[in-house]
């Protein structure tokens, strides 16, 4: 961060009925990003959603 660039490192990800995975959010810690992911699976949908880390090189982390 210093560059002066906000670090948003951990997703939100959200995988539909057909497979399909759509980045729904990115934020600065997991915990906020729990949170979201909670809220949003707690809807009764379907979708599935789960938060995964970002990487040094901006690609998801195994």
């Amino acid at each position: 961060m210093n560059d002066g660039t906000v670090t948003l490192p951990w997703l939100v990800v959200r995988q539909d009925d057909n497979g399909h995975r759509y980045r729904v959010g990115r934020y600065a810690t997991r915990a906020e990003a729990q949170k979201i992911a909670d809220r949003l699976g707690g809807r009764g949908s379907k979708q599935m959603y789960w938060v995964e880390q970002l990487g040094p090189n901006g690609t998801a982390a195994d």
